[in-house]
């Protein structure tokens, strides 16, 4: 039976975290049943991992030239392979595939999460040995729990995460060849070729879409999710609404929805923002031979964000992901919150390290097409790509009852409209009137009204740049800016450096 990867994408380390993965040279029943037991644990809902025999390995990397396994032992190693794993308690078989690249042979083990956690191990192989434990990965080390751990691995045991679960509704026959055959090929699993001959539910059972008893064959809900026509009859608002308004006053709204497969509502609506949303700007300047150019958003971090928000909403919440696109920004929504593990200082800090994913399998499937990056690197990759385009920074919230995470990108300064129509400064300035006139600010000076209309003019502008654009003192500014920002006039979102004042309506 085959995994559901090939031998190549697992040594580049690109796809699957290198945590994921152990070499080993040759079949060590001592070592690599407690491997695969910590696999099967999948304390932090990885997704379980690899174990790949053959290779000999250096700091966690695989050393070249490759050793391969002798052909002769092959046959012995799978049989051994067979008899150990049958000493893990409850009952696992991971899935095992003989691989053939660069001329030589490797063995590669699947261990994906099991159903019935937490596994135990023997401690050494001896024939006198009756202690068993319960072995975990952490980082790329297999080692003993804590108690602390031990006690999380119980609570485990009936947590097995949504997108991992059987789907009682469906059918097998909901699941479409078609989609399973094009994702294989894409990915480049040697399953491709073996699904025109293979039987259906061992396709099935090889992927882990399916449950695996043989008198009661289901589909999991990330098998529907990625290889049904329609997930959305399985999970309603399984879809992705893009949400402009082209100006501030709501009059105007254009919406489009992507249903379907998760992958491909994904790249559908990714290409309908990079087609219709984003725009180039190209700047001479004079005397200089290159011209500047950026994007009011840079394609990038949409992309990251918006896979970021497939891969870990919550599809048991009847709630779509929502992109708003606004005048000066754009706001990606998903229901729930961040897990609890991420305060709200580290979210404004930018340090981010989740101690669980909520949807092990869906994360699997986006890395294989490469949607979206391995552990905790999408920030990252988010502010790099704003910071390289001349954009404000980013601003991720969720609440504190945690029921919804929204990334906010904010456009390149020069595409954000720097004056106001006549209207609009009209509504402002009788409302700053009007509150004048009912004594609610105090005395609002002219130095008060020309930081507030610089502001309207360049929301962009630093405490720094007015000083300079205004030519009053620095303490004045921030006097202003205070009493602004106290009586509900003007707000900040963003770093000081890179972020954008808010004029609120």
């Amino acid at each position: 039976m085959a995994v559901p990867t090939n031998i190549k994408t697992l040594l580049s380390g690109n796809v699957v975290e290198w945590a994921r993965i152990e070499f080993k040279e040759t079949w060590d029943a001592d070592a690599s049943l407690k491997t695969i037991c910590a696999f099967a644990n999948d304390i932090d809902n990885w997704g379980g991992g690899y174990l790949v025999i053959g290779v000999r390995e250096k700091n966690g990397r695989p050393e070249y030239p490759l050793q391969g396994v002798p052909a002769e032992k092959i046959d012995g190693y799978l049989k051994d392979m067979l008899n150990k794993c049958k000493l893990l308690q409850p009952e696992y078989l991971p899935i095992v595939e003989v691989a053939d690249y660069e001329g030589k042979k490797f063995i590669v083990v699947w261990a994906p999460g099991g159903n019935s956690r937490p596994y135990s191990a023997p401690k050494n192989m001896s024939k006198d040995n009756r202690e068993r434990i319960y072995y975990i990965r952490k980082m790329a080390s297999t080692i003993v729990p804590s108690e602390a751990e031990k006690r999380d691995l119980y609570n485990l045991a009936n947590n097995i995460p949504f997108d991992d679960r059987v789907n009682h509704e469906a059918e097998l026959a909901d699941l479409n060849i078609t989609l399973i055959q094009s994702y294989l090929k894409e990915i480049g699993s040697s399953l491709y070729q073996e699904s025109e001959s293979m039987d259906f539910v061992d396709l099935c059972k090889s992927m882990n879409i399916i449950s695996a008893l043989p008198e009661y064959t289901k589909p999991k809900n990330v098998g529907l999710m990625f290889f049904s026509l329609e997930p959305e009859r399985f999970f309603p608002y399984a879809q992705i609404d893009v949400v402009e308004f082209p100006d501030d006053t709501g009059d105007r709204i254009r919406e489009k929805t992507f249903k379907g497969p998760l992958h491909q509502q994904l790249r559908e609506a990714l290409l309908y923002i990079k087609n219709s949303i984003i725009q180039e700007q190209v700047i001479k300047v004079d005397g200089i031979a290159e011209a500047r150019r950026f994007f009011n958003i840079p394609f990038a971090a949409v992309e990251e964000a918006l896979s970021n928000a497939v891969y870990h909403k919550g599809y048991d919440v009847r709630e779509p992901i929502e992109v708003r696109v606004e005048p000066d920004r754009m706001i990606i929504v998903s229901h729930p919150g961040a897990d609890r593990s991420i305060s709200q200082e580290g979210l404004r800090e930018y340090r981010v390290f989740s101690r669980r994913y909520r949807n092990r399998r869906i994360g699997e499937f986006l890395k294989e097409m490469h949607l979206t990056e391995g552990r905790n690197t999408g920030f990252r990759k988010i502010c790099n790509a704003l910071h390289n385009n001349g954009s404000p920074e980013p601003l991720f919230e969720t609440d504190e009852e945690r029921t919804y995470f929204a990334t906010t990108l904010f456009f390149h300064p020069d595409f954000v409209k720097k004056e106001l129509d006549d209207s609009q400064n009209d509504r402002i300035n009788d409302r700053i009137n009007d509150r004048i006139s009912d004594g609610n600010i105090g005395k609002f000076n002219a130095n008060d009204r020309m930081v507030l209309e610089a502001i309207q003019q360049k929301p962009y502008l630093t405490v720094a740049q007015l000083v300079s654009q205004l030519g009053i003192s620095e303490s004045t500014i921030r006097r202003a800016i205070r009493k602004l920002k106290t009586n509900g006039f003007i707000r900040r979102e963003g770093a000081n450096k890179n972020g954008i004042w808010m004029i609120l309506k």
